[in-house]
């Protein structure tokens, strides 16, 4: 028996619209689906940025209450901190973390860049596959456990070195941030070397350049602005380290005179004194003003990568 040409024609369009109709419920579905992750990725974002205002004002405010009691010159000027007799000097601590920051750059940087250029452009390839997973290791470290190897390990090889009797200080403390970073730039100088176009160095090559004039007049200059990224990514992780810090740095209250002076550093002085403090006092007041200092450094730090990627992005 043969089917009537109106029963086929009418199973074809309800076949017709019921495929219609799933397309259209899948359509709905995924509409939906879209705007659900779009929605709560937005508040997400939100909340973040919610959170980080409220502490940058908590801090902020809390912090310029100082000043009610405290002058600027005092507090920016003064290395007198002595807070049991209301003096509230912090210069001592601010140039004792510009020190600490520049002598572990110092240390850091030239060894980092070496890494960065031995692994990119002259170790084997086997030598790379192993050494850059070891970096990435050491970069997720916590960094409790360097100060503790700082403090076990290499401050009784100081003392016997250079005849000090305690070596903790600001070189003791450069030692292990400068142990502490140098992985994060090694690893960040690498990729960026790495990302340097083939054609750079074939160009190099055929005008006669020798390897070393390749790696330190053409790959290195392509690739300064991600050297200069990991190097301020270095650089904040230094000026923000605590633990590590308060381990080997002697913690003293005092402008480091000599590499090898118990100091202290603005993280420090923070860790050591807020547990011991009345909320509402001065004393709290200026912890939270030098915090406020330290938060001010390392948006101004990450502004300034955040301006270095977008100068290179419209040189390319």
């Amino acid at each position: 028996m043969h089917t009537p040409i109106s029963e086929q024609a009418s199973q074809s369009s309800i076949l017709g619209n019921v495929t219609a109709k799933s397309k259209f419920n899948r359509a709905a579905r995924v509409r939906f689906t879209n705007k659900l992750f779009q929605g709560y990725f937005l508040f997400s974002i939100l909340a973040l940025c919610f959170v980080l205002a409220l502490v940058i004002v908590f801090i902020a405010k809390t912090g310029f209450l100082t000043f009610e009691t405290v002058s600027f010159k005092e507090f920016f000027l003064s290395f007198d901190w002595t807070p049991e007799e209301e003096h509230y000097g912090a210069a001592a601590f601010i140039v004792n973390t510009i020190t600490l920051t520049g002598l572990t750059l110092l240390i850091s940087v030239p060894i980092s860049i070496a890494i960065a250029i031995f692994n990119a452009e002259i170790a084997p390839a086997w030598f790379r596959s192993f050494i850059r997973p070891v970096l990435d290791l050491l970069v997720g470290i916590p960094s409790i456990v360097y100060g503790y190897l700082g403090l076990t390990v290499l401050i009784p090889l100081l003392r016997e070195w250079t005849g000090e009797g305690l070596a903790d200080g600001i070189f003791a403390a450069a030692l292990v941030l400068s142990l502490m970073i140098l992985p994060t730039i090694s690893r960040i100088s690498d990729d960026a070397i790495t990302a340097v176009p083939k054609k750079y160095r074939e160009a190099a090559y055929a005008l006669g350049s020798t390897r070393l004039q390749v790696i330190f007049k053409v790959i290195v200059p392509a690739a300064s602005r991600g050297i200069m990224t990991a190097v301020i990514l270095g650089m904040t992780r230094a000026i923000g380290e605590t633990m590590a810090v308060v381990m080997v740095i002697g913690n003293t209250a005092q402008l480091a005179k000599t590499l090898f002076t118990p100091a202290s550093v603005l993280t420090s002085n923070i860790v050591m004194q807020i547990s011991n403090v009345e909320f509402e006092s001065t004393w709290n007041y200026a912890l939270h003003m030098m915090a406020f200092l330290l938060l001010a450094i390392s948006m101004i730090l990450i502004l300034v990568i955040r301006f270095i990627r977008a100068k290179g992005g419209a040189q390319a």
